[in-house]
């Protein structure tokens, strides 16, 4: 009896749903080395996509002990630019739907560039609501990162269409009249922080690589403002410019 083309097969997987799936069990009696290279991948994929929901589940459950409470629009607050030496420091609140499903989202530090954007994308689409606040580099040197910090996510919850009833924040807290927590590295351990995590970062990565086409010298499109060598080098030969932070180090020292 003819045996199924191995690129038959394998078109076959892509609609299997698991491995205890009728079809899988029938394909593990091929003896083809072909065959078992595709079942040995699709077991990985299997156990891979398994693990990533696992961990989606797992940050979700500050979001589920709030759904339980009776709260519905839970905004996840971050920000990305405390430490670079210029640029502005950027946050991003979002609210996201109860069903809201994105196997692999985590703190966007993590994720690759690519994997990232593609996020960003899906999370702009799919959120209920979002806000971006933008803090430039003038007024970090006037009230300091911390305080621009606040006011950044401050911004960005003032932006939401939809006005939250809980505010889920990473490691801040923050003077509005809004129930919130206060997480710490809230952007690996709740999916509505790690979403805000995304958009921030992206965010603030698009704006420093257009920065970066403006004034090559500095890197800025490779550095994103952080005092890398280069970046640090081209200050002392190109000088100072406004999107430098002057109150930082080592900046303030040859502004002074």
């Amino acid at each position: 009896m003819n045996k199924q083309p191995i690129r038959e097969i394998e078109a076959l997987l892509s609609n299997v749903s698991g491995i205890d799936d009728p079809l899988f069990i029938k394909f593990r009696n091929d003896e083809r080395k072909g065959v078992r290279t595709l079942l040995r991948r699709f077991e990985k994929k299997v156990e891979q996509e398994t693990l990533l929901h696992e961990q989606f589940n797992e940050m979700l459950r500050y979001e589920k002990a709030l759904y339980q409470e009776g709260y519905r629009y839970l905004a996840g607050v971050d920000e990305v630019g405390r430490g670079p030496l210029a640029g502005p420091v950027v946050a991003a609140a979002v609210i996201l739907p109860q069903d809201f499903y994105l196997p692999g989202l985590t703190d966007s530090k993590k994720l690759s560039a690519q994997k990232r954007a593609d996020f960003n994308v899906y999370i702009r689409k799919n959120a209920i609501s979002y806000g971006i606040g933008i803090i430039d580099s003038r007024t970090i040197d006037k009230v300091n990162i911390y305080e621009a910090t606040k006011l950044a996510m401050i911004q960005a919850i003032e932006q939401l269409a939809v006005k939250p009833e809980y505010l889920l924040i990473d490691a801040m807290k923050l003077d509005v009249k809004i129930p919130q927590e206060s997480i710490i590295k809230g952007d690996a351990t709740s999916i509505s922080i790690a979403a805000s995590s995304v958009l921030a970062k992206e965010t603030r990565d698009t704006y420093m690589k257009e920065l970066g086409l403006k004034y090559p010298a500095y890197g800025f499109d490779k550095n994103m403002g952080y005092g890398t060598k280069e970046h640090v080098e081209a200050i002392k030969h190109e000088g100072i410019m406004n999107e430098h932070r002057h109150s930082f180090s080592p900046i303030k020292e040859i502004v002074s």
